[in-house]
């Protein structure tokens, strides 16, 4: 077990690292690539589903009805599913041969490499060939790709589960193994600056208005994020409609009390210095930007990187709310 990840025994997850190869002369890619990888995967695996199953998945579908590409905000659509569709920063246009990475992140109840493997995998390989005029337009990326490796979070380090398109189903790949391996260890440095990798939302409530500067009062503080995290966590608890209060209540004597230090010294960090703002057309989240703080605490290290494991926020499905802390 890696002591860097606190709580990790509580979290089901499983990553895994996508790598699609362009086999078409162009691809263009939407501005939010997860956008476009929700619903067209969303609507594969719902044909392919039996009609009572497929329920689900039409109506979270639905959802996108009447929203327009580079419309504001976007739908609160997500799979019937725990997910996470994190696209990795790359460029808009890609030519024959070049790589795409994205990870799906399968959390909670829905961390079963099975079901990865029986409803997510098929569509995907049904992606790549698809011919299916609802997807087919210039430069689209449906249809001209094939997909290159696949690979599974095992701690720190990825092992392949498909590589050069043969599924390797010899592998098992457990809820738990995102932890193993040996202890992460951090260099001895300074850490003040916070970079957010997606757009945020992390207001309690939709918004139908983007300001073009961020209030103060919705500039995030290290407070905030772990707070963020706490809600992130009531995901993992049994039963629905879980809260912060639930969370607290589920750990241990001495889970409460690291946890409550950590956030006691979030509480005394100021924000020092933020460039955010509004996150680009096309994308889920409000904000995006970079902060700096005199220094980040140690303690509150391992919920930070966890936070960004595990995003936070709202529109998670879609890969907001992660970051990386220099």
């Amino acid at each position: 077990m890696q002591a860097a990840f606190p709580l990790a025994d509580r979290i089901d997850l499983i990553r895994y690292l996508i790598v699609w190869r362009v086999n078409g002369l162009l691809v263009w890619l939407p501005p939010c690539l997860p956008v476009e990888i929700s619903q067209v995967l969303g609507q594969l695996i719902a044909d392919r589903l039996p009609t009572a199953e497929a329920a689900s998945w039409r109506k979270a579908l639905a959802a996108w009805e009447g929203s327009k590409e580079g419309s504001y905000p976007l739908p609160e659509a997500a799979w019937p599913l725990e997910t996470v569709l994190f696209a990795y920063p790359g460029k808009r246009t890609y030519g024959q041969g070049e790589v795409i990475l994205w990870e799906l992140k399968l959390l909670g109840k829905s961390a079963d490499h099975g079901l990865f493997l029986e409803v997510i995998l098929p569509a995907m390989e049904e992606a790549a060939t698809t011919t299916d005029p609802r997807w087919h337009r210039p430069g689209s990326l449906w249809g001209q790709f094939d997909l290159e490796a696949i690979y599974a979070a095992r701690g720190n380090r990825w092992e392949p589960l498909v590589q050069q398109g043969k599924l390797n189903l010899r592998r098992p790949v457990t809820p738990g193994q995102w932890t193993e391996g040996p202890e992460v260890t951090r260099p001895e440095r300074l850490f003040d600056r916070l970079t957010w990798l997606t757009p945020f939302d992390l207001s309690p409530t939709d918004s139908r208005k983007r300001p073009s500067h961020i209030p103060t009062e919705e500039v995030p503080t290290l407070k905030t994020i772990l707070e963020g995290l706490i809600q992130r966590l009531a995901l993992f608890l049994p039963g629905k409609r879980r809260t912060a209060d639930d969370v607290w209540a589920s750990l241990s004597a001495e889970e409460r009390a690291s946890l409550q230090a950590a956030v006691e010294d979030a509480g005394r960090i100021p924000v020092q210095h933020h460039r955010i703002g509004p996150a680009p057309k096309g994308w889920p989240g409000r904000w995006l930007g970079t902060e700096r703080f005199p220094f980040i605490p140690p303690s509150i290290l391992p919920y930070l990187e966890l936070a960004s494991i595990l995003h936070i926020g709202r529109q998670t499905h879609l890969g907001c709310g992660t970051f990386v802390v220099t």
